[in-house]
C-alpha cells in the first residue's frame, strides 16, 4: 500500500508539473483521482492535497473543493490548497470562509486571500483582512505588503499605506525591491508624488518596474516634463526598457502635448521613442501601437497616428476609437465619419466608446442632429456622454431641447454632476424658467454641489436673469470663492433689471478686490449707462475700457456704440466706430440703428450703402435698422428698394419687423394705397404691432376710415392695450367728430382698459429722480415731482422723458 501511495504521489506530481504546459491536464487529474479512489486512498491527506492542487492548476477549482471537503483529516496544507482553488475560481466568499475555519493559519493562508481580495472589485476589504492577520501576530511577508499596498492605492488609503511603509521598515523589508515598487505604486496612485519621489531617490537599484511606476505617477500628477526626464535617465542608466515602460512614457508625451509643456519638444521626444520602438522590435505590440497613436492624436498629429495605424499588423476596437477621436479633435468631422464607415466595413462593430467619440466630434462640428443620432445608439450613456449632448444643445441655443433631454436623463435615473447642473441652469437662465431652476437648486443641495463654484455661478446667473436678484445675491454672498464669471453674472442680472446703481456698486467692489473685468463685465456696465442715458458714467467706463485694453474688442465696442447712440451722442458713436480696427455685423448694425433712432436716416442709409461695398454682408437686423432710418427720414422709395432686395439679393426672408418698418415709412408719407397692398400680401396679418404702426400713421394724416380698420384689428388682437383707443379718439377729435371720440373713451372705460402713466426723470447731484404724469385722455397733468420751488436744482445735468404709449 505504501508503494502504491508513493507511485500515485509521483503520478500526481508529474501531472502538476505538466499543468503549466500547452495542454490542459484535466483528463490526467480526473484519471489520477479515479486511481486514488480505486486504491482506497481517499483518506490519504498527502495524496488528496496533491489532488486538490492538481485540480486547481488544471482549471477545475470546483473539483478541487469537492476533493478537499471529502478529506476526513485536512491539515494546514489542505486548507491552503483549497483556499488557492477558491481564489482561482474567484469565489472569494468561499476562500474567506475556509480561512475562517482553519484551525491554524499561517502567512501563506492570509497572503493567498489578501492577494485575491486586493485584485477584486472590493480591494478595500483586503485592508480588513490585513488587520486580522496582524492581530493574530503573524508577521507579514513581502507578498503580504505588496498586496496590501496595491489595495491602498486602489482605494486611495494613503494613511493605511504609510502605516504599511512603517511596518515594512520595522520588519526589515524596506529594501526589498518587490515592496519598494509596491510602495511607489501606492504613493503615486494616492496622489502623494512627493513621497514617491523621495522613496525612488533612495532606492539602491531601481529596475524597469520602479522607473515605470514613477514615470506613470509623475505623468498622472501633471508633471509630464519630469516623467520625460526620468525616461531619459532610465535609458542612460542601462535599465532595460520594456513595452510597459514605453507605453507609460508615451502616455506622458501625450499629456505633455495637452498641457503647458513645450508641444514641439514633446512631439520630438515622442518621435524618438517611436524610433526606439522600431529599433527594439516592439512595433508588433498592439498596446504599444495604440499608445503611439494616442500620443500623436494628443499632439494633434493625426496624420502620424494614421501612419502608425496602417503599419500595425493587427488592430483592435481601441485602435479605431483612438483614430476617430483624433480626427474629431482636429475638427475633421467628415474624416472621422469616413473612418467609422471603414471600421464597420472591416468587420469591427462600434462600441459605446466609438459612439461617444463620434458624438463629441459631431458636437465640435456643431452637427447636433448627427450627435443625437450617435447618442441614441448608446444603450447606457454615462453622465459624461449625457453632458456632452446637453452642452451641444445649449451651445447651439437649443435650450428647450436641453431641458427635454435633461428630463429624459432624470427618467433613466442617471445622477447629474456639476457639469449637468451648470448646463441646465444656463438653459433655465436663457428661457427664464424659474421653477425648473429652483428644482435644479434643490438637486444641487441634495447632491452637496450647491457650494461648487461652477454650480453656484449657474445659480447666480439663473436667479438674476429670472428677476430674483435678491436670491442671486444671497447665493453670491455665501460663496467662499468667486471667479470673474460669478461677478459678471451678478452685474449682468442687476443691469438687466435696471438696478443700475447696484450694478455700478458691484462693479466697483469687483475692481477693489483686484478682480479684473472682462468683456462681459464692461458690456453690462455700458448697457447700464445706455439705459440711464448717462453720458458722464458712460465716458468713465469708456476710459476704463481703454485702460484695460478692451477698446478693440468687438463685443465691448458694439456696446459703446449703442450707449453713445442711446444717449444721443452720434458724433462720439461714429468716432469710436471708425476707430475700431475690426468690425463685426453687430457693430455695423448698432451704428446704422443709432443713426436711424436719432433721426439721421440719410446717414443710416449712407452707412448701409458703404457697408455693402465692404466684405461685410447684411443680416436681418441690418435691414431693420436701415428701414427704420428710411422711415424716420421719409425715404420711402429707398425703403421699398431695400425691402425688395432682401430676398432677391441676400436670401433673407422678411420678418414682421421688416414689414412694420416698411408700413411705417409708407404711412408717415401718407401712401396708404401702397400700405394696403403690402398688408394684403404679408403673412403677418395677426401681429398687433403692424396695425398699431398703421393707426399711428392714420392719426398724422387724419385717415379715419383706415384708422377704424386698424383699431378694430387691435381691439381683437390686443384688447387690453390702451393705445388704439387713445389714437382713434385723437383721429376723431382732430376731425371734429367729438361724439365718436367720446364713444371710444366710453368703450375704453366699459372694457376696463386704463392708459398707463408716462414718467420722466432728471439726473440730480444726489442721483436720478423720477416723477409721474397723469393723462386724462388729452390733458397731461404733473401729479408729483421730486423738486419743490425752493429746492436747489443747480446739480441737474440732464432731463429725460419716457412715455408708455403714443398719444
Amino acid at each position: 500500500m505504501a508503494n502504491l501511495a508513493a507511485q500515485l504521489a509521483a503520478v500526481l506530481q508529474a501531472c502538476i508539473k505538466r499543468s503549466g504546459g500547452p495542454k490542459p491536464s484535466r483528463a490526467h487529474a480526473k484519471a489520477a483521482h479515479a486511481r486514488v479512489l480505486a486504491a482506497g486512498l481517499a483518506a490519504d491527506t498527502f495524496l488528496v492535497n496533491r489532488l486538490v492542487e492538481l485540480y486547481s492548476l488544471s482549471g477545475l477549482p470546483c473539483h478541487a473543493l469537492r476533493a478537499f471537503r471529502a478529506l476526513p483529516h485536512p491539515n494546514i496544507y489542505s486548507y491552503n490548497a483549497a483556499i488557492s482553488a477558491a481564489c482561482r475560481a474567484r469565489d472569494l466568499a468561499a476562500a474567506r470562509d475556509l480561512l475562517g475555519k482553519m484551525p491554524e493559519r499561517n502567512a501563506v493562508s492570509w497572503n493567498t486571500v489578501i492577494s485575491a481580495v486586493a485584485r477584486s472589485d472590493s480591494p478595500g476589504d483586503a485592508l480588513e483582512l490585513y488587520e486580522g492577520m496582524l492581530q493574530e501576530g503573524i508577521v507579514p511577508t513581502h507578498f503580504t505588503l505588496a498586496s496590501v499596498l496595491s489595495a491602498c492605492g486602489a482605494v486611495a488609503a494613503l494613511d493605511d499605506g504609510r502605516r504599511c511603509h512603517g511596518l515594512a521598515v520595522k520588519v526589515g523589508l524596506e529594501g526589498n525591491q518587490f515592496v519598494e515598487n509596491a510602495l511607489l505604486g501606492m504613493y503615486t496612485k494616492c496622489g502623494s508624488v512627493a513621497d514617491a519621489v523621495k522613496l525612488f531617490d533612495g532606492m539602491a537599484s531601481p529596475n524597469e518596474v520602479s522607473f515605470t511606476a514613477m514615470m506613470g505617477g509623475l505623468a498622472q500628477s501633471g508633471a509630464a516634463d519630469d516623467a520625460l526626464r526620468l525616461f531619459a535617465r532610465m535609458s542612460r542608466s542601462g535599465v532595460r526598457v520594456d513595452p510597459v515602460a514605453v507605453s507609460s512614457i508615451l502616455g506622458a508625451c501625450a499629456q505633455a502635448c495637452a498641457g503647458e509643456y513645450s508641444v514641439f519638444h514633446a512631439i520630438r521626444l515622442g518621435q524618438s521613442i517611436h524610433a526606439l520602438v522600431v529599433r527594439k522590435g516592439f512595433g508588433s505590440d498592439l498596446h504599444i501601437g495604440n499608445s503611439l497613436m494616442d500620443m500623436y492624436v494628443k499632439c494633434m498629429e493625426v496624420g502620424e497616428a494614421m501612419k502608425v495605424f496602417e503599419s500595425m499588423p493587427s488592430v483592435s476596437i481601441v485602435s479605431w476609437n483612438i483614430l476617430i477621436t483624433g480626427y474629431g479633435q482636429a475638427g475633421l468631422y467628415a474624416k472621422a465619419m469616413e473612418v467609422l464607415d471603414f471600421m464597420q466595413e472591416s468587420g469591427f462593430e462600434p462600441n459605446e466608446v466609438t459612439y461617444s467619440n463620434m458624438l463629441a466630434s459631431c458636437i465640435k462640428a456643431r452637427d447636433v442632429p448627427s450627435a443625437r443620432a450617435m447618442f441614441d445608439k448608446i444603450s447606457k450613456p454615462s453622465v459624461t456622454t449625457w453632458n456632452t449632448l446637453l452642452s451641444g444643445y445649449c451651445q447651439e441655443e437649443l435650450h428647450q431641447d436641453t431641458i427635454e433631454l435633461f428630463g429624459r436623463m432624470q427618467h433613466q435615473s442617471v445622477q447629474p454632476d456639476r457639469t449637468t447642473l451648470a448646463v441646465i441652469l444656463s438653459s433655465c437662465s436663457r428661457l427664464g424658467i424659474l421653477e425648473l431652476g429652483k428644482q435644479v437648486h434643490s438637486a444641487s443641495v441634495r447632491l452637496l454641489l450647491q457650494n461648487d463654484m461652477f454650480v453656484a455661478n449657474g445659480l447666480v446667473d439663473m436667479y438674476s436673469k429670472c428677476g430674483r436678484v435678491g436670491a442671486a445675491q444671497i447665493i453670491f454672498n455665501k460663496m467662499t470663492e468667486r471667479d470673474v464669471v460669478c461677478w459678471n453674472s451678478m452685474i449682468s442680472g442687476l443691469a438687466i433689471h435696471s438696478l443700475n446703481e447696484e450694478a455700478f456698486n458691484f462693479f466697483k467692489q469687483m475692481r477693489e478686490i483686484g478682480m479684473f473685468p472682462t468683456e462681459s463685465s464692461y458690456a453690462s456696465m455700458i448697457n447700464s449707462c445706455a439705459r440711464l442715458s448717462s453720458i458722464p458714467q458712460g465716458r468713465q467706463i469708456h476710459a476704463q475700457v481703454l485702460k484695460d485694453g478692451y477698446d478693440q474688442n468687438v463685443y465691448v465696442g458694439s456696446a459703446l456704440i449703442d450707449m453713445y447712440a442711446k444717449c444721443g451722442n452720434m458724433d462720439d458713436a461714429r468716432l469710436f466706430f471708425d476707430y475700431m480696427s475690426a468690425k463685426n455685423i453687430v457693430a455695423w448694425n448698432e451704428m446704422i440703428h443709432g443713426y436711424a433712432q436719432n433721426g439721421l436716416g440719410e446717414k443710416a442709409v449712407e452707412l448701409f450703402e458703404y457697408m455693402l461695398t465692404t466684405n461685410q454682408k447684411p443680416d436681418s437686423v441690418t435691414f431693420i435698422a436701415v428701414l427704420t432710418g428710411c422711415s424716420h427720414a421719409g425715404l420711402v422709395d429707398e425703403a421699398i428698394a431695400f425691402f425688395n432686395s432682401m430676398e432677391s439679393n441676400y436670401g433673407i426672408t422678411p420678418l414682421v419687423e421688416h414689414y412694420t418698418c416698411l408700413i411705417d415709412a409708407m404711412g408717415r408719407a401718407g401712401r396708404f394705397v401702397e400700405v394696403e397692398a403690402v398688408i394684403d400680401r404679408m403673412p403677418y396679418k395677426d401681429d398687433p404691432i403692424v396695425w398699431e404702426v398703421l393707426l399711428a400713421a392714420c392719426v398724422v394724416h387724419h385717415n379715419a376710415e383706415l384708422g377704424e380698420c386698424a383699431a378694430k384689428h387691435l381691439f381683437r388682437l390686443d384688447p387690453k392695450n390702451p393705445s388704439p383707443y387713445v389714437l382713434l379718439s385723437n383721429i376723431y377729435a382732430s376731425l371734429g367728430r367729438h361724439g365718436d371720440a367720446s364713444a371710444v373713451r366710453a368703450l375704453m372705460s366699459s372694457r376696463g382698459v386704463v392708459k398707463g402713466r408716462g414718467y420722466s426723470w432728471v439726473d440730480h447731484k444726489d442721483g436720478a429722480r423720477a416723477f409721474m404724469v397723469a393723462d386724462d385722455l388729452g390733458t397731461n397733468v404733473v401729479e408729483s415731482t421730486m423738486f419743490s420751488d425752493n429746492e436747489d436744482t443747480s446739480g441737474i445735468t440732464e432731463v429725460h422723458r419716457d412715455e408708455t404709449c403714443a398719444g
